[in-house]
């Protein structure tokens, strides 16, 4: 995922304050029903196909859970009791595509029109306590299949064709009640695979429902475990959680558990620090303030985006590291958005980020305090267009990340703050319409230079190169004229230093 992406999610935005209540049942039943109706067009033709030929098939997972929150899927996981041949035989001539590279965990995947399906034979996995790659096993009911699942919402079933629901974990109750719980002893479950804590804070943020105090338990008990887990699988469940409507409730149990500490340490060590603007708030719950007032803005963007979020998680992350204590009482971070760029940077190397990914969310941290020197309008258009060329591509989001930073109480600070951005945005857009600032260069090109100059490619084309380009910040856009005639002074002084 490139810095331009956004999280790839269809999840509905809003508050943590707005978590849904509790579904009854006949809500429950009612959501089912429609959506079952509407993939009618698959899984009753697909089952009828697996039926004739002696086999049992059941949409599994993921796709009944959402079916019941009513939310409309296109990607359909099915478990059967037929082997990966078998169920490779039965899909020709039926699907429009078919593929295999899950073969080997018993996984035959197709495409039928517009939905993507995954059709899995029964597991019964056993798991080497150094590694989260299970030992493949197929087994030979759903009951079994289920029990290895990780949470009881994604262990129902739904028998297709008969559509006979499945539920031998009570996932339905756990739904209703908006509660996350494991089918079996948690402990178990995440002996087996450590990733599944960091699905729980991940299922936490997507679905907004509550963590069960035995999981949790469990959680904060091996979180140790998850350093068994590569970096790109945990970076993977980051993203996702982050992502989230509701990021605050699966970083906060991180933090809680101790897997924080383990993937993303910067965050919890915030909690031991004051901030000299907020002194109300530690810098832990400022940050995941910003991180909420960020994705309050992301209609800006488009809609929810990583590296607008990831930025805000965090553009205070080199406070830690550079806490003064002040005779007077006060405490100062001076140049914690540099040092917190590089924090940055090495975190998400660690978890293996692209290098856009990377430069996109460092340069975000670095510049987040630049507006702090803009007063009350005291740049002048040259410092205006240095803010420009500097955020580069990543003004949008520069403009989000500073205004969700204010998180003062105090409210005639905080319109004051929102006023002055405002006009720095309007200086930036009414500039940009006369300069074309998202592009600025100098009036002249190299090859210009070396004609004027008489001289050939070198470090002296460079120079002249950077000294235009100063010009032009300093003074806006200049006549091919001025800028061949500023450019012969600059280059008859240099030429005539001693």
């Amino acid at each position: 995922m490139g810095p331009g992406a956004g999280c790839g999610l269809d999840w509905l935005l809003v508050s943590d304050a707005a978590v849904p209540t509790p579904l009854t049942m006949v809500e429950i039943q009612r959501a089912v029903g429609l959506e079952l109706d509407r993939i009618s067009v698959v899984i009753d033709s697909l089952g009828e196909r697996f039926a004739a030929a002696g086999h049992e098939l059941f949409l599994v997972g993921g796709p009944v859970r959402d079916a019941m929150l009513g939310r409309l899927q296109n990607d359909l996981d099915f478990t059967t009791s037929a082997l990966p041949d078998e169920t490779e035989r039965l899909l020709k001539g039926w699907a429009d595509a078919i593929w295999d590279m899950g073969r080997a965990f018993g996984t035959i995947g197709c495409r039928k029109g517009e939905w993507q399906v995954e059709i899995t034979t029964f597991r019964a996995d056993t798991y080497d306590p150094d590694s989260r790659k299970p030992e493949v096993d197929f087994g030979d009911n759903l009951a079994g299949d289920l029990g290895r699942r990780d949470f009881t919402v994604n262990a129902m079933a739904v028998s297709v064709p008969g559509r006979t629901f499945e539920d031998p974990y009570g996932g339905v109750v756990d739904l209703a009640h908006r509660v996350m719980r494991t089918p079996g002893r948690p402990q178990d479950s995440f002996s087996d695979d450590p990733l599944r804590m960091m699905r729980a804070a991940r299922f936490a943020a997507q679905l907004g429902f509550e963590v069960a105090p035995e999981v949790v338990e469990a959680m904060t008990e091996m979180a140790g475990r998850i350093e068994i887990i590569s970096a790109e699988r945990v970076r993977d469940e980051l993203v996702k959680l982050i992502c989230a409507p509701f990021p605050r409730r699966g970083l906060t149990l991180l933090v809680e558990t101790g897997l924080a500490e383990l993937v993303l340490p910067e965050l919890p060590a915030l909690a031991l620090e004051r901030d000299e603007h907020h002194r109300h708030k530690d810098v832990y719950e400022h940050t995941l303030t910003v991180l909420e007032q960020t994705i309050e803005q992301e209609d800006r963007l488009g809609g929810p985006d990583f590296v607008a979020r990831f930025a805000a998680l965090m553009h205070d992350v080199g406070k830690p590291r550079t806490r003064k204590f002040v005779d007077d009482g006060t405490v100062t971070f001076h140049h914690h958005d540099v040092v917190g760029a590089k924090i940055t940077r090495k975190r998400m190397k660690a978890l293996r980020f692209s290098n856009d990914e990377i430069d996109a969310v460092s340069k975000l941290v670095e510049l987040h305090l630049r507006f702090h020197g803009y007063g009350s309008g005291e740049w002048t258009d040259s410092a205006v267009r240095r803010y420009v060329r500097d955020a580069g591509d990543e003004l949008e989001r520069l403009h989000i990340l500073t205004r969700a930073d204010c998180t003062t109480r105090n409210a005639r600070k905080a319109a004051r703050l929102r006023r002055t951005y405002d006009e720095l945005e309007a200086r930036i857009a009414k500039l940009s319409e006369e300069e074309e600032l998202a592009s600025i260069r100098p009036d002249l090109d190299g090859t210009q230079i070396m004609e004027i100059l008489g001289i050939g490619p070198g470090r002296e084309v460079g120079a002249a190169y950077k000294f235009l380009l100063e010009l032009r910040m300093d003074e806006g856009p200049q006549s091919h004229e001025a800028a061949e005639a500023a450019l012969r002074t600059w280059w008859a002084d240099l030429n005539a230093a001693p």
